[in-house]
C-alpha cells in the first residue's frame, strides 16, 4: 500500500509539473508566411562559442521547422559527425533551395571555446553587421554567443538558441523582456526545476553529485541555484566536483569530468549530469561506464540523446522537434516585420520522459509502471554516440 501511494504521488507531481507546451501571446500579431526582403532573400549568419551536441540538435531542428513553414524546400540534411555543424552549414549555403532565405557561406563563426579567439571574433562580427551589412539575422547558439551579441553595439536581429539560463547569464533583462529591440532569447524558466523534482521523486537520493565548472557561466549551465533550492526544500546533500568546460582544450575538459565522476561515485547515490564542454560524444561512454559499474542512477540535463547513450533518465526532447518549430516561428515572424523584442521568449516543450532500460537493468533499478507510462522514449540498449 505504501508503494502504491508513492506511485500516486508521482502521478500527481507529473501532472502538476508537466502542464504541456506553454507559450504566452506575442506583443502584436505577426505571420509566419514566407516572404522576401524587398524582393531579395533574407541572409542568415551563425555564431557559437564552440561545438556542442545540443547546439547541433537545436540548429537542425530549427532548419526542419523552416522547411515545415515553407521557407526552405524540404530535403535531407547532411549530418556532421560528433558536434560539428560545418558540413550542415556548407550544405545550407551552397545546395539548400529556397526562394526566401540564404545562409551566408562565410558567416558561420565558431570560437572553438577559445576565449582569445572569441574576443576577436565578436569584434569582427559586430564590425561586419555595422559596415558590410550583409547579414539580416544572426543565430547566436549558446550562452557565450548570446552574451557576446546581446548589446547595443549593433542593431542586427539576433535569435539566441540553447542558452541554459538566458536571464541568469545576463543575456536578457527578464523572461518577458530581452532589454534590446533586436534581441530574442528562448527561456524555459522551470525546466531544470522540473528535471530535478522528477529525479528526486523517483530516486529519493540523499547525496546528489554534480560536476560543473565553478564559474559564472558554469554555474548557469548546471543550474546550481535550482539544485541548491531543491536541496534545501527536500533535505538532500549536494556533493560538488569542479571541472573545466569552456576552454579550447576540450580533451582536458573531458578528462576533468571523467575525474570528477570517478570521485563522485564513491560519495553519492545519484548524479545530475550537467551541460558542459567535457560531456560529449568522446566522454559519455566512459562516464556511463563509471556510473553504471557503481550502480549510480544518472539524470542527463541535456536530454534523451544522452539517455540513449547510457544515462538512466532525462526529459525527452523528441529530437528537439518542438523547440525547433518554436525557433522557426520566431525567425519567420521577424522576417514578417516583428522586432525580436516583441516576441514571446517563454516556451516549455511537451512533458515527456526518456529512460534507458538497459542501464536500469545494469544498476538494479526497477522502474515503476507510472514512470514507464510517462515515458515518451524508452531505449532497450546503450548506443554509442
Amino acid at each position: 500500500m505504501k508503494k502504491f501511494k508513492t506511485y500516486l504521488i508521482v502521478i500527481f507531481i507529473f501532472a502538476w509539473l508537466f502542464g504541456g507546451i506553454a507559450m504566452a501571446a506575442d506583443k502584436g500579431t505577426f505571420g509566419t508566411t514566407p516572404t522576401k526582403n524587398n524582393g531579395e532573400k533574407w541572409r542568415i549568419g551563425y555564431y557559437e562559442g564552440g561545438e556542442y551536441y545540443d547546439y547541433k540538435g537545436v540548429f537542425i531542428a530549427t532548419i526542419k521547422g523552416l522547411m515545415e513553414l515553407g521557407w526552405i524546400e524540404k530535403a535531407n540534411i547532411p549530418i556532421d559527425k560528433g558536434e560539428h555543424t560545418t558540413k550542415i552549414w556548407n550544405w545550407l549555403a551552397t545546395q539548400m533551395k529556397s526562394d526566401y532565405i540564404s545562409f551566408v557561406k562565410d558567416a558561420h563563426y565558431s570560437a572553438k571555446w577559445d576565449d582569445n579567439l572569441r574576443k576577436q571574433m565578436v569584434q569582427d562580427i559586430i564590425k561586419r553587421v555595422n559596415t558590410k551589412k550583409d547579414i539580416d539575422l544572426i543565430l547566436a547558439i549558446g550562452t557565450w554567443a548570446g552574451k557576446d551579441l546581446a548589446n547595443n553595439q549593433h542593431s542586427t536581429p539576433v535569435c539566441v538558441l540553447t542558452a541554459s539560463d538566458a536571464v541568469g547569464a545576463g543575456i536578457i533583462k527578464s523572461n518577458d523582456d530581452s532589454g534590446f529591440d533586436h534581441i530574442h532569447a528562448h527561456v524555459d524558466p522551470f525546466r531544470y526545476k522540473r528535471q530535478l523534482q522528477i529525479f528526486y521523486d523517483i530516486i529519493k537520493f540523499k547525496k546528489l553529485g554534480v560536476a560543473y565548472e565553478d564559474s559564472v557561466d558554469g554555474r548557469s549551465y548546471a543550474a546550481i541555484d535550482v539544485v541548491e533550492e531543491l536541496a534545501k526544500s527536500k533535505g538532500f546533500e549536494i556533493v560538488p566536483c569542479f571541472t573545466k568546460s569552456d576552454i579550447a582544450d576540450q580533451d582536458l575538459a573531458g578528462k576533468s569530468v571523467i575525474d570528477c565522476f570517478e570521485q563522485l561515485i564513491k560519495k553519492v547515490d545519484a548524479v545530475y549530469v550537467t551541460l558542459q564542454g567535457g560531456v560529449n560524444s568522446k566522454t559519455i561512454p566512459k562516464l556511463v561506464k563509471i556510473a553504471n559499474a557503481s550502480r549510480i542512477p544518472t539524470f542527463s540535463q541535456s536530454g534523451s540523446q544522452e539517455v540513449q547513450n547510457g544515462f538512466l533518465l532525462s526529459i525527452s526532447h523528441a529530437n528537439f522537434k518542438y523547440v525547433g518549430q518554436y525557433h522557426a516561428d520566431v525567425i519567420a515572424k521577424i522576417f514578417n516585420g516583428a522586432k525580436p523584442r516583441q516576441l514571446e521568449q517563454v516556451f516549455e516543450g511537451p512533458p515527456k520522459v526518456a529512460i534507458n532500460l538497459k542501464t536500469a537493468e545494469i544498476i538494479g533499478f526497477d522502474p515503476p509502471m507510472v514512470l514507464l507510462g510517462a515515458a515518451d522514449e524508452m531505449f532497450k540498449e546503450i548506443v554509442a554516440p
